[in-house]
């Protein structure tokens, strides 16, 4: 009989192991997925933000060594600034005391006023009027030589380099016009003096430059700042008086905006003001480097699509080009859209009941205009190769071609009707009978009768113009009448008093800065 297990022992035994189940066997394997897909989730979160961190310290440094190469570049400008302070004002100052002791010579030995034949003879009397600062008279001057533009603005500066004080001259010599027109006397003639303003305040630019730094420093005293500062709000207020910055005349706005940039007083506050104005006034040349000098450079591309909205396709690619955003707003299609509006400008004239009479002149002279436009700003921006012009060139002869035939004078045939008995001109045809007839109807008087010259015409019988020559020595085709021609086309309209109409466009006079 075997002996019994000590109760110990059975405590020592160790119960068998139970499997797990296949269920939670897929339970754990889930999880050991899950944590190793979170673990690489993780690990590339933490990953793209060390990289994120490291783009972010290499761009920072960047402009951390941006910022010092520029803070040193600055410090080493006001060192130059500085030193060159006494420099300059050493050479201003000599200059002004030449300049007076020359102003003093010629009062006092009343200098004879030259005679302006040429360009030195132009030079010589605008010194004249400079040297004595008798900015009156050199305003007088100018403005009655505005054909001579292109010398003026050669010589004006050299004449301003003799002034005592350029700035003050130039401001008092503006006056009359800018910021208030103060004229008494006014025409249509005269009336736009916004050129001699603009030639007068560009020319002073060379001149208030720093002998040393150029146009880095102006020289401007704190005086002549301060007054055209105030001219600056002045012109500002008025402009409610002038209908607004809508109704503003552009010679105006041009006036004001270089008065701005000629002596640095433009106004960061009043950026909007500016942006209006040269939008208002895009078509003129200087108007994209004046919104560069006024400080809207940031604002350019919000203004080409302005200008491009408004139909100003070819303002829009003079402002692109100055900017440097032909990328952006590549010119071609601009220019091809630009010639589509004008296209369809065109033949809304021709259909404009109202305008009759000269809706084909208006309308040609609608594309004329677009087309000479646009090859302009073909030649000037060197774009053949994306626009070939030539297509552009025989759409303009077409159009220019009606009115040179217009203008060729007609052949003067011989006129066959002519009286067999006395050898005197027979009566006109029945559509040059009328009382406003030139050629009479009535056969020449006998020998022995002497017909009183026009002048012992009765005053009610006006005397009549001679015919054109495109008639020759036959009557209009139809009686004189300032009245439309009865028959259907373009009828020629004649001046009651002033003779035949040549059938010429009027001759607008060419803007001097476009």
């Amino acid at each position: 009989m075997g002996s019994l297990a000590d109760p110990g022992e059975l405590d020592s035994v160790e119960p068998p192991q139970q499997q797990p189940s296949f269920d939670e066997f897929q339970r754990q394997t889930s999880l050991m997925t899950s944590c190793t897909l979170l673990w690489k989730e993780l690990s590339d979160h933490f990953t793209s933000l060390e990289q994120d961190i490291l783009k972010k310290s290499e761009a920072l440094k960047a402009k951390i060594q941006t910022l010092d190469s520029e803070t040193k570049a600055s410090l080493e400008v006001l060192e130059q600034r500085e030193t060159s302070m006494n420099v300059s004002l050493s050479i201003a100052l000599q200059k002004v005391v030449e300049n007076k002791k020359a102003a003093i010579l010629a009062f006092d030995e009343g200098v004879e006023q030259p005679e302006v034949d040429d360009s030195t003879g132009l030079l010589l009397k605008l010194k004249s009027f400079c040297v004595k600062m008798d900015s009156r008279s050199f305003w007088n001057f100018l403005t009655a030589k505005k054909k001579d533009l292109d010398s003026l603005r050669v010589e004006i500066p050299k004449a301003l380099g003799v002034c005592v004080d350029p700035p003050r001259f130039v401001l008092e010599s503006i006056s009359e016009v800018f910021p208030e027109d103060k004229r008494e006397e006014r025409n249509e003639r005269n009336n736009d003096l916004g050129w001699a303003c603009v030639l007068m305040l560009e020319s002073l630019i060379p001149v208030m430059m720093d002998p040393v730094l150029g146009n880095e420093r102006k020289l401007v005293t704190p005086s002549v700042k301060d007054k055209a500062n105030e001219i600056a709000e002045i012109w500002k207020r008025s402009l409610d008086e002038r209908g607004g910055i809508e109704n503003v005349k552009t010679p105006d706005v041009h006036t004001f905006l270089q008065h701005l940039v000629t002596f640095g007083v433009v106004k960061n506050e009043d950026f909007d003001l500016y942006r209006k104005l040269v939008v208002g006034s895009a078509w003129r040349k200087q108007m994209p480097k004046l919104a560069i000098s006024l400080g809207l450079g940031d604002k350019m591309p919000e203004m080409i699509e302005e200008l491009i909205s408004r139909g100003q396709q070819v303002d829009a690619v003079h402002f692109t080009y100055e900017v440097g955003l032909a990328d952006k707003f590549p010119p071609v299609p601009l220019l091809k859209a630009f010639l589509k509006d004008a296209k369809k400008a065109a033949a809304a004239i021709l259909e404009d009941p109202n305008n009759f009479g000269r809706a084909a002149h208006f309308a040609a002279k609608k594309e004329q205009s677009a087309i000479r436009s646009v090859l302009k700003c073909i030649e000037e921006y060197k774009l053949e190769a994306e626009f070939p012009p030539d297509n552009l060139k025989k759409q303009l002869e077409q159009l220019e071609k009606p009115k040179n035939e217009k203008k060729r004078p007609a052949a003067v045939p011989a006129n066959k009707r002519t009286r067999a008995n006395n050898g005197g001109p027979m009566p006109p045809a029945k559509a040059g009978r009328s009382t406003n007839a030139y050629v009479s109807s009535f056969p020449v008087a006998p020998a022995f009768v002497r017909s009183p010259p026009h002048t012992q015409y009765p005053q009610a019988v006006p005397a009549y113009a001679s015919p054109p020559a495109i008639y020759g020595s036959r009557s209009p085709p139809y009686p004189y009448s300032p009245e439309p021609a009865p028959y259907p086309g373009t009828p020629v309209n004649y001046s009651p008093y002033g003779g035949y109409c040549n059938g010429m466009a009027p001759a607008y006079q060419q803007a001097y800065y476009r």
